[in-house]
């Protein structure tokens, strides 16, 4: 059975035609594919002006993103066995990238399966739904999982903001199995207990990992300021390598709470401290207070969700980055990151560089970062690529 076509404008196909698997509301030609004739979720057959197909697509007609390809194919076959066949590429690349069953499994459309994240730990699953096109076909998610890897528990993590753009409700719970008593993963020669239910997004951070690891390398003998610290996926890999002090700063008492736990699960406990604080305060303080660091972390979530949003979260992240390298010691080492996708590289490049500047310190860049294997980025579609870190050294002025 032929689905019902949805007809672009003219040249409105350009950007498919490159790879990319977006279609804007305003692309489509209305009079002859109305999209108020479709509900959300529905499949349909994508067309460039001219008639050539351009693939299968689900479309919410209430969404700015109208509608997601899934295939060049016209007339896709979306059950069990599409999820089934999606999930077994993705997981082939993970097993040549990793040794221990550690990581992000599914990043959206990097891997073809656009409104999806799923993030693997061990036999648990956590899994993101951020599409109307995905969420009514999870029964079939769920049923290609279950078949592929017999998972223990799947974990649904459905409360983010990207749903409501979608008409979506917000949830998050237990979808299948039990959720073992502790769970505990592996990352960079430590171990931590994570907590999936209450945590912030899947549970975990697994994109910094290889920036982590480069930390850890950076760490023996160091004292070591992990702002915005989370669970501590910074702080304590560098104080198994050897740091004789790590200061974590975070907002949340849930998550210093569970920092201090994989502390203490690493044998670490003596060498670091938990400082529940705004992040902006407790650096204003410690400039005050004559506080000096060799290696800073500020690693923040994302202050620019929006395009719209771009001035207030830049001049947050200028804060951010020149209240850091005034506590900085002499000849110490900034690694500073943004995630957000709004702020290029090149912001960060010039925000770094402004601010060595306005202090009179002398700022190199010795190493770069971004996200982890884990985290393909299609060349096709700019939005995969977000996560950009600089690691600079820091010295007197020239």
């Amino acid at each position: 059975m032929a689905y019902p076509v949805i007809v672009l404008k003219k040249n409105e196909d350009r950007r498919l035609r490159t790879g990319h698997l977006w279609v804007f509301s305003n692309e489509i030609d209305s009079q002859r594919s109305p999209l108020d004739t479709f509900a959300p979720g529905d499949l349909a057959q994508i067309q460039s002006s001219d008639g050539k197909i351009m693939g299968t697509a689900y479309v919410n007609p209430g969404a700015l993103i109208c509608a997601r390809i899934l295939s060049r194919k016209a007339n896709l076959k979306c059950g069990s066995a599409f999820f089934k066949e999606r999930l077994t590429t993705a997981l082939t690349l993970r097993e040549k990238l990793f040794s221990k069953p550690y990581y992000r499994l599914v990043f959206g459309e990097s891997d073809g399966l656009p409104g999806l994240v799923i993030d693997r730990f061990g036999a648990v699953f956590s899994v993101q739904i951020t599409t109307a096109g995905m969420e009514q076909r999870k029964d079939m998610l769920f049923t290609a999982l279950i078949a592929l890897f017999a998972p223990e528990a799947i974990v649904l993590k459905n409360d983010n903001s990207q749903r409501q753009q979608e008409g979506l409700g917000q949830e998050s719970g237990i979808a299948y199995g039990k959720l073992p008593e502790t769970l505990i993963i592996e990352e960079n020669a430590a171990q931590f207990k994570i907590d999936i239910i209450d945590g912030q997004k899947t549970g975990w951070f697994y994109d910094h990992r290889s920036s982590r690891a480069q930390l850890a390398g950076l760490a023996n003998k160091q004292r070591i300021l992990d702002l915005f610290s989370y669970t501590g996926a910074w702080g304590i890999p560098a104080a198994i390598a050897g740091a004789t002090d790590v200061t974590c700063v975070d907002a949340s008492e849930g998550a210093l709470a569970l920092a201090q736990e994989n502390a203490m699960l690493n044998k670490v406990e003596g060498r670091m401290h938990f400082v529940r604080s705004d992040v902006f305060d407790y650096l204003k303080q410690a400039r005050l207070d004559n506080q000096l660091y060799d290696i800073i972390v500020l690693d923040p979530p994302a202050l620019i969700k929006r395009k719209k949003d771009f001035k207030q979260g830049y001049e947050a992240y200028r804060r951010l980055n020149h209240l850091a390298l005034q506590v900085l010691s002499k000849n110490g080492i900034l690694i500073s990151a943004s995630c957000s996708f709004h702020l290029s590289r090149e912001n960060l490049h010039e925000i770094l560089r402004s601010s060595g500047r306005h202090i009179d310190r002398h700022l190199v860049f010795f190493a770069g970062g971004g996200q982890g294997a884990d985290h393909p980025i299609d060349p096709a579609i700019p939005e995969t690529e977000y996560l950009k870190t600089f690691f600079c050294s820091v010295s007197s002025s020239l």
